[in-house]
């Protein structure tokens, strides 16, 4: 049975996409979590509901259930794409 031998070319422009692909999902988007603004514990999604208490917190970690490292301002977080540290003020 003949083997068939893949070109270089095809090789390497098959890299380049799951490269591509990586890098773009790296983040452009900082993480968005639902948090009360009192305790900065993380609540479900339904919380940030308009009738819910709690608000949309950007960025951070989270640590026994509790954010850290983020904002409430989506804009002050640094969106975590390649090279970026993905912490920001708070």
């Amino acid at each position: 049975m003949a083997r068939r031998r893949l070109r270089s070319s095809t090789v390497m422009l098959g890299g380049m996409g799951v490269l591509a692909a990586t890098l773009t999902s790296c983040g452009s988007e900082p993480d968005e979590r639902c948090v009360d603004p009192v305790t900065y514990e993380v609540l479900p999604d339904y919380e940030c509901d308009d009738d819910g208490s709690g608000r949309h917190y950007y960025g951070g970690s989270v640590r026994s259930g509790k954010v850290s490292g983020g904002s409430y301002d989506k804009s002050a977080v640094d969106s975590g794409g390649f090279g970026s540290s993905g912490s920001g003020g708070g």
